[in-house]
């Protein structure tokens, strides 16, 4: 199955011939080339021999317990109760567009901690910090309205997941820094703030990950008593 990124305003698009499966592309490399009218064409089948490597999927920087450590005690604990107060808005979204939903808390965590109000110096806002711009091209005109906030950001999250072939740091990295600025250094960009923001997230996610696991392993066990 082959795929295809054009450039479009704001944006990249997924178009294919066949939609692909994540699973199959997740280790393909992305190259940049030029299209037939010279926008430039974002590719894992290159047409041209001129077509340069921008993404290397298959390579990842090993965690090892240090850094597991570090990214764990860079994260603050949020009090479940606040989290809660938007759990139907981020489990209606993670149905809709199929993100875990201890991922777009994760997001959130990060972003806001969980202050729907919650506004940046660029101009971010909301419980996951979008601009105007972003919020309005999926579909958010209120984005300080948290259902509109939650499915607008989940819905940018999973296209950028989908761009990066499933790689959740690439795609991270994309959420706060841009998806050109990961595109232009072929990995996490070298921002202070990027370096950073991406290990944070994931910490929370494995840390509400591992707690949905928990809870899920209890609720079955009392449901089947041995």
């Amino acid at each position: 199955m082959t795929f295809r990124f054009c450039r479009l305003p704001g944006t990249y698009a997924l178009i294919a011939g066949a939609l692909l499966t994540l699973s199959g592309a997740a280790q393909a490399d992305i190259y940049r080339c030029k299209g037939e009218d010279g926008v430039p064409l974002f590719t894992n089948i290159p047409n041209d021999r001129r077509c340069m490597v921008v993404i290397q999927l298959d390579k990842k920087a090993e965690e090892t317990p240090v850094t597991r450590l570090v990214q764990e005690r860079a994260v603050r604990k949020i009090n479940p109760s606040r989290r809660g107060l938007y759990e139907e808005h981020i489990q209606a979204a993670a149905r809709d567009h199929d993100v875990d939903a201890a991922l777009i808390h994760a997001v959130i965590s990060a972003e806001s901690a969980y202050n729907p109000l919650a506004r940046s110096s660029k101009g971010a806002r909301g419980l996951m910090q979008l601009i105007p711009e972003t919020g309005a091209r999926y579909g958010a005109t209120n984005l300080l309205d948290p259902r509109q906030n939650i499915q607008a950001g989940t819905r940018y999250l999973k296209e950028l997941i989908t761009l990066f072939g499933n790689d959740l740091r690439l795609a991270l990295a994309a959420y706060n820094a841009g998806e050109g600025a990961v595109l232009k250094y072929g990995k996490i960009p070298p921002y202070a703030e990027t370096q950073s923001y991406v290990p944070k997230v994931l910490a929370y996610y494995r840390r509400y990950r591992d707690s949905a696991h928990a809870t899920d392993s209890r609720v079955r066990n009392v449901a089947t008593p041995g």
